[in-house]
């Protein structure tokens, strides 16, 4: 017989705003074994904060009213106790669970539970109703509610709505987060998977010979690891069959998590990574410059050549493809682009859409201006630069630093650090390297997210 699982039934009441700005004025908790209530237990809260008269008429809370409650920090241990084990039940759970868990944070405790939101079980098990709120489930469904917009009557009518869906379905309902781990390898431990870090960083999955066997990137590593340890495609599971370890690294920056999944990838070859795991830039354009002072540029594999590639694709075809494309938008010379072989001028000549650079017709200077468009098209925004963006926690800064044109790396400085010198950073770096699959992700994610950091040149 299947053990019925625990529930803990929850609702709080606050001063309003988001989590992390209001705070709790009362909280609920009816602890179940499975439909049955086994325990429960409420309490204002004092919120340290004034209520808004707003608030106090909504809920019936006074300022009055909570002047002596107990602080959130003296009934800490008991919702930890009450809740452990548990499965984190509320009517629009992230509201009630994103408070709890903003205040255990201010206390520097991490507070985590598998969570499951009745308004969803109810849109799941009860399709079709005008409305999913509380109130309007319970008058239809005959499930008493007393003290509307207080924790104990809302809590306790909650408990009720979840057992009447549990007995709706037939059958125990547990949290989306949780997933069948019977086709995980049996040294793996599923919980290592659910205490991962809920940051932006990258994760690295590990078999039983301690070889590196995938790379991730994500900005929610928890979030993005159970996704794949959830995956019902039997033909993607041949991975996570072999997973024994997990390791989190992470990074606060999205641009440096990328950087780094790109090294581990190439470092590491794992063989369930796809993009990368090949070099799948092998082929690039280049260019130099002729005896009569033309740009010339040509296609050739990347592991002939020791420059970085003006741009890098994953085939001979595409680097030409490409390369023809811009010739023709900008009037260039085919010949001289490496794109026909001929002794008589290009074709595109004799049909008046080159300039007669590949006859000596058109000057070099002339000539050039365009063909550096790009050279210019292709380069990092600037010569020197930093990208200051978020840590990994609040108290420091993300920066990726690229000087004379040249990746030299990133890094994390703490917040009271004064910088007066890019130069200052070389103390500070920790990765990266320069190479035309960094160079490519700066620029690529430049083009999307410069808006959304500091960038500063010198």
């Amino acid at each position: 017989m299947v053990k019925p699982p625990r529930y803990s039934v929850i609702d709080v009441e606050t001063t309003g705003g988001k989590p992390g700005i209001g705070r709790i004025t009362e909280i609920a908790i009816f602890r179940m074994e499975g439909t049955e209530i086994v325990d429960h237990f409420t309490s204002l809260v004092n919120p340290e904060i004034t209520i808004p008269y707003y608030i106090s008429r909504l809920t019936g809370i006074t300022n009055e009213m909570v002047k002596d409650a107990p602080r959130f920090y003296e009934i800490a241990k008991r919702i930890v106790e009450l809740t452990e084990n548990t499965i984190f039940v509320a009517h629009n759970v992230s509201f009630d669970y994103h408070f709890i868990q903003k205040e255990f944070e201010s206390l520097g405790y991490k507070y985590e539970r598998d969570q499951l939101c009745t308004v969803r079980l109810s849109r799941k098990i009860l399709p079709g109703r005008p409305s999913y709120s509380l109130g309007n489930l319970c008058q239809e469904l005959n499930i008493p509610l007393s003290d509307r917009h207080r924790a104990g009557g809302d809590a306790h009518a909650t408990a009720l709505l979840l057992k009447y869906l549990i007995e709706k379905k037939g059958d125990f309902i547990f949290p989306p987060q949780a997933f069948d781990t019977s086709h995980l390898h049996p040294n793996f431990d599923s919980n290592q998977a659910k205490s991962l870090p809920e940051k932006t960083g990258i994760y690295i999955f590990f078999n039983d010979n301690g070889e590196v066997i995938y790379v991730g990137k994500s900005c929610n590593i928890k979030k993005r690891v159970l996704s794949h340890l959830r995956v019902r495609d039997k033909s993607k599971r041949q991975m996570v069959q072999q997973l024994v370890d997990v390791e989190a690294i992470v990074t606060g920056s999205e641009l440096i998590a990328l950087l780094m999944e790109a090294e581990q990838i190439q470092k590491h070859k794992p063989p369930f990574n796809k993009a990368l795991k090949k070099n799948n830039f092998a082929w690039g354009i280049y260019y130099y410059i002729d005896r009569k002072g033309y740009i010339r540029f040509f296609v050739e594999r990347t592991t002939k050549m020791t420059s970085t590639p003006v741009a890098s694709f994953s085939s001979k075809s595409n680097a030409c493809k490409y390369l023809a494309q811009w010739v023709q938008k900008n009037r260039l010379c085919r010949f001289l682009s490496g794109l026909e072989d001929t002794s008589n001028g290009c074709f595109d000549f004799q049909l008046n859409q080159c300039s007669g650079a590949c006859q000596g017709i058109e000057k070099p200077e002339d000539y050039n201006l365009r063909a550096l468009n790009l050279l210019k098209q292709q380069n990092l925004p600037h010569h020197n630069f930093v990208i200051v963006d978020k840590g990994r926690q609040l108290q420091e800064k993300s920066f990726v630093w690229v000087d004379k044109g040249e990746v030299r790396g990133y890094g994390w400085i703490n917040n009271e650090v004064t910088i007066t010198s890019p130069y200052m950073l070389e103390d500070f770096l920790v990765g990266g390297k320069d190479d035309r699959h960094a160079r490519i992700i700066i620029r690529s994610w430049l083009s999307a997210k410069k808006d959304h950091v500091q960038l500063l040149t010198y």
